[in-house]
């Protein structure tokens, strides 16, 4: 029994990967999201609108299995035309962060948009007066309050991520519910072996909520009473 426990624990390990993976992927695409519905050019607008009503209203179970075959059958596909008659096979690891990655960057982008929004806009202007740069301007005055403004939002997000993970288990990647699984159906006893898988999931968004309150706490000195302990 012993043996399926550290199993499921090394598939954690896979968990932590993905999700921090897709974390990436969709903390760039929520940026870039958000910057193009705030750009005021009318196609990156509706683009990015599209981006988000779209993967927003596609459950998540479809998309994963959309990008892990369909993208497998574009591919080859495509190799086709270019004369490779050899097929490809999408990893899974690389599925499963893409896809998780590009569903939660939708997410992210309405975050990241609102809290852009959230920052008087007096205080840029009053950068590029001074003659400070949009990256400059971006990374000094916005980034900084953006940050604030966003994490209750992005920890929730985050939160989400972290359990949507399990997800990658049906396309064959070896994560601790697939692990879990697959113990389960050996011995015949899933009560015990999901239970466990329950149990780090849960550790792990708690400790992500302890480490995010930290951060939440730092950004917010000066503007609420926080609690740094």
């Amino acid at each position: 029994m012993s043996d399926y426990y550290l199993a499921i624990l090394h598939g954690s390990l896979l968990t932590v990967g993905v999700s921090l993976a897709s974390l990436a992927v969709a903390t760039l695409l929520g940026l870039a999201g958000a910057a193009a519905k705030l750009s005021g050019s009318r196609p990156l607008v509706w683009l990015a609108q599209l981006y988000t009503t779209v993967v927003r209203g596609i459950p998540e179970l479809l998309m994963m299995l959309l990008i892990f075959y369909g993208g497998a059958i574009g591919l080859n596909h495509l190799l086709e035309l270019w004369g490779n008659q050899e097929g490809v096979d999408l990893d899974p690891f690389v599925a499963g962060v893409l896809t998780i990655g590009f569903i939660y960057g939708a997410y992210m982008t309405e975050t990241f948009r609102g809290a852009i929004l959230a920052i008087p806009r007096g205080q840029m202007e009053a950068a590029w007066a001074f003659g400070m740069g949009r990256l400059q301007t971006f990374v000094r005055i916005t980034l900084p309050q953006m940050v604030r403004y966003a994490l209750p939002s992005f920890t929730n997000n985050w939160l989400v991520l972290i359990k949507a993970t399990a997800l990658v288990s049906l396309i064959g990647l070896h994560d601790m519910t697939y692990l879990a699984k697959q113990s389960s159906a050996a011995v015949r006893e899933p009560f015990a072996f999901f239970l466990f898988a329950a149990a780090l999931y849960l550790v792990f968004t708690s400790l992500s909520l302890w480490a995010l309150r930290r951060v939440s706490a730092r950004y917010s000195l000066g503007t609420d009473k926080v609690q740094l302990l």
